[in-house]
């Protein structure tokens, strides 16, 4: 009666409910956390001496979901439910946790109790943290950042009243020595970022490169973890560990959710979301799989750059287009884009007046333009004030989820005009039709599905332009006019334009 009235109850998961807040350290979903545990071994837990290790515990959903596969896996070796409770949890499932507040809540999911010296405990311990351990670490200064993590120490050298957020694993050279063994399997979702003073999200520093990096440290036979999809293209802290992360040939699979939503629900992370399952033992291809919502869209074995390229290519779909626009070894579209601030003016330079004296130069600033007061004088790019020239946003946000515009509306700088870092230039004409024709160019969706292929977060630098082609710009440009150029298929045509919406 009673287990009648229990499976007919509402019984929602906590975990599902927390896995809906947004943070950057981000809750994960336990069906998530299943379909990383699907890409291991299942033999591993019917194994009693496999040792599984959680290095950033935020809710114990990692080890929950674990203790759950060797309870019924170890059924066999150890009859008696308690027998195997207490194995699994003294000698398998291990954690650190990445706050205080996240230890009590992975010991309360895991032990159900917060205190696993208590009787309320599934399995005791002679001890209040069990196999989840905090330990309180503070950051090591040099030059004002820490020399493991790079924190800014304005941000971070705090008072015991708050976190220091420098999370264990990543703060001490013998990773090792924390439990002193060796893991068969480590498995997590580790903090993203942390602030470094001068911005948050995607232009803070990336830190779940630390703990991939130094869990492959430890030599498990299997890593896996679910992490931002921005390493696939580097940028700000990142070039290196996209490097050893494109040259490993021991990453097996990779399951890659564009939009973060589809993956976390309510929550957005530009550029989207992956785990992957490292290898210690096993050398091959990858199996890249790419989601939309609950369903694999498209999967491929292949090698994750492309031959004699530094490049991965994120969709599996778009590999045959950019080998045919390679194939044509045309000069990059990346050649006439301004790095940032093209004229030295931050972004936040106000000191131009609505006044349009014949003298004064035209300057387009955020959201708005004006005109330079007089005295003040521009020393940088100034051969391309008189000239016509194309400006776009350098940073450009319009949510998840395709199709996508990608960039911003372009617009022609006429002579006698500059810009504000707010914008990146992009060429420097004698006329007008031809900034026209780029500013075609770039509304096509041929182009920007190729600047899609680098530009994973908001901002785009002159590098998300690197694998567009140059093109005569002597007249307009269109989708229709490139398709044929470039030779591709209706599958292909159908996918680019599935992906990119029209720019109007």
């Amino acid at each position: 009666m009673a287990e009648s009235l229990f499976n007919k109850v509402y019984n929602p998961d906590v975990l599902s409910c927390l896995a809906n807040l947004s943070n950057d350290e981000v809750f994960t979903p336990p069906e998530i956390v299943n379909a990383m545990l699907d890409m291991l071994p299942q033999e591993l837990f019917k194994n009693p001496d496999t040792k599984f290790l959680d290095p950033a515990c935020k809710t114990g959903v990692f080890l929950r979901e674990i203790a759950k596969r060797l309870i019924k896996g170890l059924e066999r070796q150890f009859p008696d439910l308690q027998e195997r409770i207490d194995h699994i949890f003294h000698k398998q499932l291990y954690g650190i946790a990445i706050t205080e507040l996240t230890s009590l809540l992975s010991r309360r999911g895991v032990y159900c109790s917060k205190y696993p010296n208590s009787e309320f405990s599934v399995s005791k311990f002679e001890d209040a943290e069990g196999n989840i351990r905090f330990k309180r670490i503070n950051h090591t200064w040099k030059d004002g950042r820490c020399i493991f993590c790079g924190a800014s120490q304005k941000e971070y050298d705090r008072g015991a009243e708050l976190e220091t957020h420098a999370y264990e694993f990543i703060h001490i050279t013998n990773a090792e020595k924390i439990f002193n063994m060796k893991f068969d399997v480590i498995i997590g979702n580790p903090p993203y970022q942390l602030n470094d003073g001068g911005g948050t999200g995607s232009s803070a520093i990336p830190i779940y490169d630390k703990f991939v990096m130094q869990a492959k440290k430890l030599s498990p036979r299997y890593l896996t973890m679910i992490i931002p999809s921005r390493w696939f293209t580097g940028g700000k802290g990142l070039d290196n560990f996209r490097d050893n992360m494109l040259h490993d040939d021991r990453i097996s699979i990779i399951h890659d959710y564009p939009d973060a939503g589809d993956c976390f629900p309510g929550v957005e992370i530009k550029g989207g979301v992956c785990y992957f399952l490292w290898q210690r033992d096993v050398h091959g291809t990858c199996l890249v799989c790419t989601h939309d919502k609950s369903s694999i869209i498209s999967e491929m074995n292949r090698n994750l750059l492309e031959k004699g390229n530094d490049v991965f290519i994120r969709f599996n779909q778009a590999i045959g287009i950019f080998n045919k626009v390679k194939a044509f070894n045309e000069s990059s579209f990346m050649d006439i884009v301004s790095t940032r601030r093209p004229y030295g003016l931050s972004s936040t330079f106000n000191k131009f007046s609505k006044d349009n004296p014949a003298s004064n130069i035209k300057i387009y600033g955020n959201k708005s333009f004006g005109y330079l007061d007089n005295g003040i004088q521009i020393t940088q790019n100034t051969e391309s004030i008189e000239k016509y020239k194309v400006f776009i946003s350098f940073g450009y946000g319009a949510g998840e989820g395709y199709p996508h515009q990608i960039i911003n509306k372009p617009f022609i700088g006429e002579p006698h005009s500059c810009c504000t870092e707010t914008y990146l230039q992009i060429g420097c004409f004698d006329n007008i039709e031809t900034a026209k024709n780029v500013v075609s160019y770039i509304k096509t969706r041929f182009f920007r599905f190729l600047v899609m292929l680098k530009k994973t977060t908001q901002n785009g630098t002159r590098q998300v332009y690197e694998f567009v082609p140059m093109q005569d710009f002597s007249k307009p440009l269109t989708d229709e006019f490139l398709y044929g150029k470039y030779n591709l298929s209706d599958e292909e045509i159908s996918f680019i334009e599935s992906m990119i919406r029209p720019m109007e």
